[in-house]
């Protein structure tokens, strides 16, 4: 029950749906996730499954490890595995979409996870996400906290998602065909691009541009400008009647700023929530 599952879980709620997760400890309405006969009890008494569970370090995925057999002769009638785009590597900032090979990159693990939830179930839907970002997990915090760089890396492109979009394409696709989705925006960006828009909308001054060595970024840091990649949208929008209500990073943050500084929020133009260029 992390940042996604959490929120796609309020949402179910509020529309009478009964939610059980897993933690790493019993809390609330989540059991623990090495609880097997608690688990084992949702799992026959679930109608949808999904697993927001990345894999370890190692590479095995635990909820497969532990529980794929009981999720494979489920009689569930919908199952889903939010994945990462980062199963398709480095582009070099061409477009990608769900025909693409996957396992070339640095997240050798999560493409073996992908493909494993694949091969489980012939009802599978694999939801391929990019950098998710949301209310109390944006930019504008990683700016509040002196925490956002700018990186001196001319054509280096990201695309991201907010998190209510996931939320949204995950219900359009309990009446949707099985299958792999990349759920982005539409506006692939640079980091920098977000981080300046983020310091606009706090009035803030826009940090140093570095090099990439100068900003003393973290292995994981590091490896993210390693990769550089446009994600295409398109598969979901055709087949799950899909649409982002957050289509370019500009809506999405002033979604966010919504919710910390609604005096800022108020005051910005119409088209800071809608523009898609």
């Amino acid at each position: 029950m992390g940042y996604t599952a959490t929120r796609l879980a309020d949402r179910l709620r509020a529309d009478g749906w009964l939610v059980t997760g897993t933690r790493r400890m019993s809390a609330g309405d989540a059991v623990a996730f090495d609880d097997e006969t608690a688990v084992l009890t949702a799992l026959e008494n679930a109608t949808h499954i999904l697993s927001s569970v990345p894999p370890m370090g190692d590479g095995d995925d635990p909820v497969l490890q532990k529980y794929g057999a009981a999720i494979a002769a489920s009689a569930v009638s919908w199952t889903g595995y939010l994945s990462s785009t980062g199963v398709y590597g480095d582009t070099g900032g061409a477009w990608v979409d769900e025909s693409a090979p996957v396992g070339e990159g640095r997240r050798t693990a999560r493409a073996q996870a992908d493909l494993a939830w694949q091969a489980l179930r012939h009802d599978v839907r694999v939801f391929r996400l990019p950098g998710i970002y949301g209310p109390g997990r944006s930019a504008l915090e990683r700016v509040t906290d002196g925490k956002a760089h700018r990186i001196d890396m001319p054509g280096q492109i990201f695309s991201r998602v907010y998190v209510d979009d996931i939320v949204d394409a995950v219900r359009a696709s309990f009446d949707g065909p099985a299958g792999v989705y990349n759920i982005a925006d539409d506006a692939p960006a640079s980091q920098n691009a977000v981080i300046e828009y983020a310091c606009d909308l706090l009035q803030l001054e826009w940090p140093p541009l570095l090099s990439i060595e100068a900003a003393g970024l973290s292995p994981m840091a590091r490896g993210f400008y390693a990769e550089n990649r446009r994600v295409a949208n398109g598969k979901a929008k055709r087949l799950l009647n899909w649409q982002p209500r957050y289509p370019h990073y500009r809506s999405g943050l002033g979604a966010c700023i919504a919710t910390i500084r609604p005096s800022i929020a108020n005051a910005l133009p119409a088209s800071a929530s809608v523009d898609q260029t």
